[in-house]
């Protein structure tokens, strides 16, 4: 024949046969919207490094809870900003602490949006690190752990539907699920973040959070964004010890380690695209670089591409708002 046969141009061409021949699907059902709360009444203070978010009192973010599942997402993660810190972060399992009366308020405003929170002291802590800091500078992991089960039980304890660890500390999964199986909350989900990298991509998150360390660095707990095996034994690990779902955070800058942990264990996987992948596309928009819609639909699908089953994305109501 003069001429190929097969012409891939064939199938593109139209929305119906473009749509049917489509291999990676996004939905509002793959997506799950960070917010951050924070102490006192009457608060929506913008974060300026992230355009569009805010921190939030309790009324305020049941109110953003409820625009987030009217766009059709049904997931978020909540992050605590509490009034005061100390050096043990003791307000991240106070029974009355910020993160653990906002998830009983989103509960009773709407049962049925799914509440994770996020299991980590660097919130809560006056020196910024996830765990309990030594007078050397370095975080002390088998004392950190005991701190950390206790968050996780204080807010199952307060109707989380998931707790997600993010210390990064070795052995906080297996803590965890013991002392949630021990005071009767076996059925609580654990999403570990199982591969996250000590990333220069967290700044605007830090400044949302008000959690940069004092004083040293993450780097003796977050991965080095140079490995890769390492994440998928990381992943084992907490697959062994009873998570129930993994994460790699970041996401775009680490799509390959995003599809060698889905192809490695095969374990139901998350995504986080975090703040600093959020505040450049942002940024590029306000510019007029680009195509914000485009280009942030384009990003969450790569990441869905690549493997994540879920994708915590601080774009996570206006992507659900454009795919409707």
């Amino acid at each position: 024949m003069a001429f190929p046969a097969t012409r891939m141009r064939r199938l593109r061409r139209t929305g119906v046969l473009r749509g049917l021949t489509r291999e990676t699907e996004l939905t509002p059902a793959h997506l799950i919207q960070p917010l951050f709360v924070t102490a006192g009444s009457g608060v929506a203070e913008d974060v300026a490094s992230m355009p569009g978010m805010q921190r939030l009192s309790i009324a305020e973010l049941v109110a953003e809870a409820g625009r987030v599942r009217g766009a059709g997402v049904d997931s978020v993660l909540l992050f605590g900003i509490p009034a005061a810190k100390d050096e043990m972060g003791s307000g991240a399992f106070d029974d009355e602490g910020i993160v653990q009366m906002a998830i009983r308020a989103l509960k009773e405003a709407d049962p049925e949006l799914t509440v994770i929170a996020d299991t980590c002291m660097c919130e809560y802590t006056s020196h910024g690190h996830c765990g309990w800091l030594r007078e050397d500078g370095e975080v002390d992991n088998d004392l950190s752990l005991e701190l950390i089960a206790k968050t996780a039980l204080s807010q199952a304890a307060a109707g989380a539907d998931a707790v997600a660890p993010s210390d990064m500390m070795d052995g906080r999964i297996a803590a965890i699920r013991g002392q949630l199986d021990g005071d009767g909350f076996a059925d609580t989900p654990i999403i570990s973040y199982s591969a996250k990298y000590a990333s220069a991509f967290y700044g605007p998150f830090r400044d949302a959070a008000d959690s940069t360390p004092s004083r040293g660095d993450r780097r003796g707990y977050q991965m080095d964004p140079a490995n890769v095996v390492e994440a998928i034994r990381e992943s084992r690990i907490d697959l062994d010890e009873g998570a129930d779902m993994l994460m790699v955070k970041p996401a775009l800058p680490y799509l390959d380690v995003v599809h060698r942990v889905k192809q490695a264990t095969g374990a139901p996987l998350a995504a986080y695209h975090v703040s600093g992948e959020y505040s450049m596309l942002k940024a590029a928009a306000e510019a007029g670089w680009l195509d914000e819609r485009a280009a942030v639909l384009e990003a969450l699908t790569s990441i869905r591409r690549a493997g994540a089953d879920a994708i915590i994305t601080y774009y996570a109501k206006d992507a659900a708002e454009w795919l409707s």
